[in-house]
């Protein structure tokens, strides 16, 4: 995976907005810097005039795994969520069986933890 640097983005962060270099290294935010200077190989990218955002977060969906994958599972569903900027949910327990006891929600525990790129929790 390509590592990349980010120059000049403006970033939106905790009410502020400030120009910085953001390193991204394997797919991951690694640095976020006033300038950032690396030994190691990354592509950069002119990043002048563009806003970098904070990840949202859905505090409630229905993805409908187990039981239901033919309408949804966690794998599609937070894919989606990735792609639309929500880096974070909690899904409803909205599901065939529900989730009412300490092993079904281990059990989509470890379904998110083998498909989710989001960072996910259940209720």
């Amino acid at each position: 995976m390509k590592n990349y640097i980010l120059r000049n983005v403006q970033v939106v962060n905790e009410g502020s907005i400030a120009t910085k270099d953001v390193y991204l290294k394997n797919g991951r935010f690694e640095r976020i810097d006033d300038q950032i200077n690396l030994k190691e190989n990354a592509q950069e990218v002119n990043g002048e005039g563009l806003h970098l955002l904070p990840g949202l977060i859905d505090d409630q969906v229905h993805f409908r795994e187990p039981g239901l994958t033919h309408k949804a599972s966690i794998a599609t569903e937070s894919l989606a969520a990735v792609a639309g900027g929500t880096t974070s949910f909690m899904e409803m327990p909205n599901v065939i069986p529900p989730t009412l006891d300490i092993e079904r929600l281990e059990e989509k525990f470890a379904i998110a933890a083998n498909c989710s790129p989001a960072n996910y929790s259940f209720f």
